[in-house]
């Protein structure tokens, strides 16, 4: 498994540019011969299934990773997966490429221990454009591929702990137009970036007045790019733009969302446009399927079936029982739960914290964990839940 990250680790796979590493994972699922089905859909997606059980239990690790930044700042080359103090550390290495090897080797598992069951299905997915907008890849898998599991098991970083909830999230664009002059008199235009950053001192106000929640936390908002449109460098710009970043908590929805960003704007004095955003960039493969960039909260009960499973299957192999917490960051399950309602739960390698950082990297023994309980996973559940009788 360490062998195998280390080579995914290698593989620059930006959203839009995953198709080299999810090549070198359809290779490596080629080598294991424990996989009933492997295929790729139009959207790029790497699908696998084990088993021909009637019910269908999913685990979902996307492949693309964010770029590097600043190269300067990382201890250990990103694209090398270096390995030092049981740590393989790298671009992706955390944020989630670490899952991957566990899902294929949990295939392994599964295999050589004889652990499959005419109950259920098994089924791997490694899905692309996460980071650029999570849970597309996961609207076209149910929507075009008429695929709907009973469950699915969220791989993104919780520290090999058990989560059952995140925030939901959304994306707002304001933009506010002045008038153009040269910029030796200004007084004779009208700063578009000045009304920008009464825009943007209200926004940061926003931030330290939203709702919170006793389990998911409090919503945010953020700036989180900056542009302006000006004839040259010696002009009053004439047009400004910002980009939020918005995380919606418990009871907070779209459209509070909206009000509370055109009320800031009010407040700042400022006729501006608030618009949601909509996400339209093509994947690896071409296609283009648009989507507005709302992406709504979920939270499971803790008594939920797959949560139970989970902290069975926790206590089963490693001895404790696990109180389930939650994410902070966002995940596929936006998607998966949030839009469809799909049960899940999340149990994946690698803190949470490490993710988008020079320090992203994972510890080898959450590897061993996490293949011990995707292999196991699916009977546990099907023995906690039985199934639904029409």
């Amino acid at each position: 498994m360490v062998k195998l990250l280390r080579r995914l680790v290698s593989i620059p796979s930006e959203s839009g540019q995953e198709r080299r590493v999810i090549e070198r994972i359809r290779r490596e699922m080629n080598k294991l011969r424990c996989f009933d089905r492997v295929w790729t859909d139009p959207m790029g997606n790497l699908l696998a299934r084990i088993g021909r059980g009637p019910r269908l239990i999913a685990i979902d690790a996307h492949v693309d990773t964010v770029g590097v930044g600043d190269r300067a700042a990382w201890k250990h080359d990103p694209y090398k997966g270096k390995v030092a103090n049981g740590t393989v550390f790298g671009r992706g290495a955390g944020d989630q490429k670490g899952a991957i090897p566990a899902m294929l080797y949990a295939g392994k598992i599964i295999k050589d221990l004889r652990l499959r069951s005419p109950d259920w299905t098994l089924l791997l997915t490694f899905t692309v454009s996460e980071e650029d907008c999570d849970g597309l890849n996961w609207q076209y898998i149910i929507r075009e591929s008429s695929i709907r599991p009973e469950c699915v098991v969220i791989s993104d970083s919780t520290n090999c702990k058990i989560l059952r909830g995140q925030r939901g999230r959304m994306e707002i664009g304001v933009s506010c137009r002045g008038r153009s002059c040269h910029g030796s008199m200004p007084h004779k235009g009208d700063n578009a970036v000045y009304k920008i950053a009464r825009v943007i001192r209200e926004i940061e106000r926003l931030n330290t007045r939203l709702k919170s929640d006793a389990f998911l936390g409090q919503g945010t908002i953020t700036v989180s790019y900056v542009d302006c449109r000006t004839p040259s460098m010696c002009a009053v710009p004439d047009q400004a733009y910002i980009h939020l970043d918005r995380r919606l908590t418990t009871g907070e929805t779209k459209a509070s969302a909206l009000r509370e960003v055109r009320a800031a704007v009010k407040r700042a004095g400022v006729s501006a446009s608030v618009k949601l955003c909509r996400y339209e960039r093509p994947t690896y493969t071409g296609l283009v399927y648009p989507t507005e960039s709302y992406f709504p909260t979920w939270c499971e009960p803790e008594q939920a079936p797959q949560v139970r499973a989970a902290v069975e299957t926790c206590r089963a192999l490693f001895g404790r029982r696990q109180k389930p917490s939650r994410w902070t960051f966002s995940t596929n399950g936006v998607s998966i739960a949030g839009m469809f309602a799909i049960p899940s739960v999340g149990f994946g390698p690698a803190r949470e914290n490490v993710a988008h950082t020079v320090n992203d990297s994972v510890p080898i023994e959450h590897l061993v964990k996490c293949a011990a309980f995707y292999a196991t996973f699916p009977r546990t559940y099907c023995l906690e839940t039985p199934p639904t009788r029409p």
